[in-house]
């Protein structure tokens, strides 16, 4: 789930930044320390969005830089379990897919694909289906719900797990097919009824 979040934290402006706005200065500085971290509590941190700064800073022996306090806005990714998700994917493994839900990569294990025999074709970039014949290749847009999260501490790496083992979850094309499946299926009992009647 994407969300704003504030923040407050304290810059160091060093002299090299003097030239610039206040501004600006703090948000370059904020960029390079927040910027594609991951956080336990906020999840992925995409982009500072905007930041207001304490213009009288503080200064320290020694130091020719000045600290300012500065409140700012950061805009988040936090993976939720059995959130669903939209996503493309990026690359084919031995074991099943990787899917790039938002600013990251989600593994769709060849066991969370759906309920038939899988072969994994890496060379040509395609999962297939044995009974169904249905294919997922590189650049497939699908639906998954997310079944696992890890984030662990700052600036590892996060780990996630989707499904598509779940109606209406898969391939664009399998949620059309089981649209017009479910359509029809609802269909039939209203004419049965209607003869029934007449």
């Amino acid at each position: 789930m994407f969300s704003i979040s504030t923040l407050i934290d304290v810059v160091r402006i060093p002299p090299s930044l003097f030239g610039t706005t206040l501004k600006k200065a703090a948000i370059n500085i904020l960029k390079e320390k927040y910027e594609s971290m991951i956080s336990a509590d906020l999840g992925y941190i995409i982009m500072i969005l905007d930041a207001k700064i304490d213009e009288m800073g503080k200064m320290i022996a020694g130091d020719g830089g000045t600290f300012h306090k500065v409140e700012f806005e950061v805009l988040t990714f936090y993976p939720k379990l059995q959130e669903i998700v939209l996503g493309e994917i990026v690359d084919i493994t031995d074991f099943g897919a990787f899917v790039r839900i938002g600013p990251t990569d989600a593994l769709l294990h060849l066991s969370q694909v759906m309920d038939d025999y899988l072969k994994s074709d890496v060379k040509s970039g395609m999962i297939l289906a044995n009974q169904s014949g249905r294919t997922l290749k590189v650049g497939s847009k699908l639906r998954a719900r997310i079944t696992a999260v890890s984030l662990g501490k700052v600036a590892s790496m996060g780990k996630i797990g989707i499904t598509c083992r779940q109606p209406f979850l898969g391939a664009d094309e399998w949620i059309a097919e089981e649209i017009k499946k479910s359509g029809s299926e609802t269909s039939k009992p209203k004419k049965e009824a209607e003869v029934e009647a007449s």
